[in-house]
């Protein structure tokens, strides 16, 4: 076990390195940036693979074993075969003393395009003065979603290399190419390769964004999503000849989806909240601290007044309570100009956000007869049907293990700060997966600030987060060592 003076004599040595060697941290960024690993769109597939290629080539460079696992194909809606890129299993180290970290990210990003609003051109990294003189932001696609953060994390491993010091730990990488596609193949793939993970003793994953601009944070929850369809349906009639004699089946739809939520944002059906996790002390405590800026929020989503005045409740509300939304109506006519037809079919789409201890399958219950109960009271002729597409769990970490408090030193030391402690109102299925399938501690370590933009036009993250997300990454491995 290092002293500490020698252990703060080898962070200053380490900084150092990452300190001259930004701007080809940087390069290497731009690098990355300019593949067009879009996902979504299926004729940019084989930019994916050339990027997953370029990823492996930078990790076999570190000395890393890397394979490249094949997944196949997948069924595109029009029906034909689309090969899915590979994902990346790298090993470097199996020091029996050594604690054993894995790292997930992905090299894939959403779609952009110049015209979409983009200031510059969303596949060339450009470093623009930010409003203050010290912040200087790297535009481009994918530069915090996650091409920067699986970068900064590859750039503190080689800075181990490159002062050719001992590693403080072993690392795994799981690196994929479909994330913004919804992951295909991954859970499959983590499954059978669960041997893979036998070693492992701690997950980061850093695919997330701080909840502010300048304060670190660290990621402990995020909420479920379970998706619904409810449809109505007789057949299609002309409103003239019908209208006013017949049970119309958009009519019954809207009073369905009226009745699953209040104007105060609170769910009405029945026995929805009895599961949820009842709020600690302590738990609350810990909101009071957060740096969040309700204003600032409020601005950025354009909306003139929240359902709650307090930092706390929003935060509340955000993340620790279940929330719905309804999302739209399928098979009503939402053209321009007027066309007098009742709709035969309609589909209501809605999702309820799940938080800790709500179970998937008691909600859809929950839901099926609630919308039952308010459907049979209409005395409809027309046909309900409820289904639940999708469905993802919540994800809850334990803030007191060891990954959490070498973290949580590590960003002390990097940015002389404590970090909030925060969790994510959307839902993010990779963390649940890794844990479920793995049993093993997962913990999200973000290093992109609140403003990123991760999905919208004139993404970026700064040179400072990028720089000192590296030296968080350095340091963390360091602080596990000592603590393992």
């Amino acid at each position: 076990v290092m002293s500490s003076s020698s252990s703060s004599s080898l962070e200053m040595e380490i900084f150092q390195y990452i300190d001259v060697h930004q701007n080809d941290f940087i390069e290497d960024l731009k690098e990355w940036v300019a593949v067009e690993s879009d996902s979504v769109q299926p004729d940019l597939r084989e930019e994916v693979v050339r990027m997953m290629a370029l990823a492996a080539d930078r990790l076999a460079a570190l000395g890393a074993t890397v394979h490249l696992v094949n997944l196949g194909s997948h069924q595109l809606p029009d029906g034909q075969d689309l090969p899915l890129p590979p994902v990346i299993l790298g090993e470097l180290g199996k020091h029996p003393q050594n604690p054993t970290v894995c790292f997930y990210g992905h090299v894939d990003v959403q779609p952009a395009k110049k015209e979409d609003g983009w200031n510059t051109d969303p596949y060339t990294l450009t470093e623009i003065d930010g409003v203050y003189l010290f912040i200087r932001n790297l535009y481009g696609r994918g530069a915090t979603d996650n091409k920067g953060p699986v970068l900064a994390w590859i750039n503190a491993v080689e800075t181990f290399r490159a002062l050719k010091l001992a590693m403080p730990v072993n690392f795994r990488f799981v690196i994929e190419g479909m994330e913004e596609a919804g992951s295909l193949g991954l859970e499959k793939l983590l499954e059978e390769n669960q041997c893979f993970f036998s070693d492992v003793d701690y997950i980061v994953i850093s695919d997330n964004l701080w909840l502010s601009k300048k304060k670190p944070a660290l990621t402990y929850g995020s909420r479920g999503n379970a998706c619904f369809f409810v449809e109505c349906g007789s057949k299609d009639l002309h409103s003239g000849t019908f209208g006013g004699i017949i049970h119309e089946p958009l009519t019954d739809l809207i009073a369905l989806l009226d009745s699953l939520v209040d104007p105060t944002g609170c769910i009405q059906i029945p026995g929805i909240y009895d599961s949820v996790a009842a709020l600690t002390k302590e738990e609350r405590k810990l909101y009071e601290s957060i740096e969040f800026d309700l204003e600032e929020h409020k601005n950025n989503s354009g909306v003139k007044k929240f359902l709650f005045g307090t930092k706390e409740e929003i935060l509340l509300h955000l993340w620790r309570y279940p929330s719905l939304s309804i999302h739209g109506i399928e098979g009503a006519f939402h053209e321009p100009g007027i066309k007098t037809v009742i709709p035969a079919k309609v589909i209501g789409k809605f999702s309820i956000r799940l938080v800790p201890h709500m179970d998937l399958l008691i909600v859809k219950q929950q839901v099926v007869e609630h919308l039952e109960g308010v459907f049979s009271k209409r005395n409809s002729p027309n046909k309900l049907k409820v289904s639940m597409p999708l469905g993802a769990k919540p994800w809850l970490a334990d803030v007191n293990d060891l990954s959490y408090k070498a973290a949580r030193r590590a960003i002390k030391t990097v940015f002389g700060e404590d970090p909030d402690f925060i969790c994510d109102g959307s839902t993010i299925p990779i963390a649940r997966m890794f844990q479920t399938i793995t049993q093993k501690s997962v913990m999200m370590l973000p290093i992109g600030a609140a403003d990123d933009g991760e999905h919208s036009q004139n993404e970026k993250i700064s040179r400072h987060n990028y720089i000192e997300g590296t030296k968080l990454f350095a340091a963390f491995f360091l602080e596990i060592s000592k603590l393992h």
